[in-house]
């Protein structure tokens, strides 16, 4: 368990298959002990989901949206989590869940997100993904901006967001800029995004903006990080309320944990941690 059961470690993984990959799942788990860890691209159906493992590695509540093939999210918990109700994908894929945690006496509102990756043309007139993308995001915004004029301040976004913001998110800005996932469009709605909660990334919270950070590395590279041809695509967010509780790196606070992606089977993501520090 985290410090004297004051901070609350929150993971998020887009994990490439969830039943592929358990093995590794199970290890990591065993490692790094997370309160809660919220899964991408699980691609199960709900009913296929390995409950009975992930309630023998001591995570008994869990919140899964599954499909069939493609997609779907899980959020899986040592406290007790509330299911909401919230809709974000206008096409009624398995991309989010979004639930109420209870960790003591404190709660917070956690969003898993699986956002669109958006195809290969960066053109939403051209392109029906990369429009989905857009209109996906669009529908986040319009949440997050109205649960900010409502009061509700506790609120953490995690997940596979799929869009690498800024120029140390990507291994070469220039040659990226007009590829999906770090475009100018793109990169303009997740600063929309952001700014509809004044979210805080918690990559950056503690982590200059000129240093390198990566999350996801392409499948085609013989030595990943010899080339290091990653992006971050992955991401933790947190509202005002909770930005204190933040810990800082080197402190068990935020952390992706690289060595994940060079494991045997490996999903091209790797985990990403943050500690709540509730004390």
């Amino acid at each position: 368990m985290t410090d004297k059961n004051s901070g609350c470690k929150i993971s998020t993984w887009n994990i490439n298959s969830v039943r592929l990959r358990l093995p590794s799942v199970e290890t990591y788990l065993k490692q790094d002990r997370p309160d809660i860890l919220c899964l991408q691209e699980i691609k199960c159906q709900t009913d296929q989901f390995p409950y009975k493992a992930f309630e023998e590695m001591g995570y008994p509540h869990m919140h899964v949206s599954g499909q069939k093939g493609y997609h779907g999210v899980a959020t899986v918990s040592r406290h007790p989590l509330t299911p909401l109700d919230a809709d974000f994908c206008p096409h009624g894929e398995a991309r989010h869940v979004s639930s109420r945690i209870s960790f003591g006496k404190q709660s917070f509102e956690l969003h898993n997100f699986y956002v669109p990756a958006g195809g290969d043309i960066a053109d939403a007139d051209k392109n029906p993904k990369f429009k989905h993308k857009l209109e996906f995001l669009d529908i986040m915004i319009a949440y997050f901006k109205d649960r900010r004029e409502r009061g509700d301040p506790g609120h953490v976004i995690v997940g596979d967001l799929n869009i690498a913001p800024g120029e140390h998110d990507v291994w070469s800005h220039k040659q990226l800029l007009r590829v999906v996932s770090h475009t100018p469009i793109e990169v303009e709605y997740m600063a929309r995004l952001m700014r509809s909660h004044d979210f805080t990334d918690c990559s950056r919270l503690h982590i200059p903006d000129d240093e390198k950070l990566y999350s996801w590395w392409s499948y085609r590279a013989r030595d990943v990080f010899k080339s290091n041809r990653g992006r971050r695509l992955d991401h933790i967010w947190v509202s005002p309320a909770l930005k204190p509780m933040a810990k800082k790196p080197g402190r068990g606070g935020f952390k992706i944990h690289t060595d994940c992606r060079i494991w045997e089977k490996p999903s091209d993501h790797v985990p990403m941690t943050q500690i709540l520090d509730f004390s």
